[in-house]
């Protein structure tokens, strides 16, 4: 997880993403954000994130996006 949060602040300096669980419902991160930060994580993570992957549901907090990980590897 330290990692991931570590990739997040990376890519978005500006957001708490420790306390920040509607990234994409708020705004925070966008569809171009998602799509970076896709690439990251497969890299980062050794994981193929799938378009079917790609939901709002998985990219709203680090706790999701961390699940979703968790899940693919």
């Amino acid at each position: 997880m330290e990692e991931l949060l570590n990739i997040l602040k990376e890519a978005k300096p500006d957001i708490d993403f420790e306390k920040e669980s509607n990234l994409i419902d708020n705004g925070l991160i966008d569809s171009f954000d998602v799509v970076q930060l896709v690439m990251q994580l497969n890299e980062a993570f050794d994981i193929e994130i799938g378009a079917e992957e790609i939901t709002p549901e998985n990219f709203n907090s680090a706790e999701s996006i961390w699940k979703m990980i968790q899940r693919l590897q």
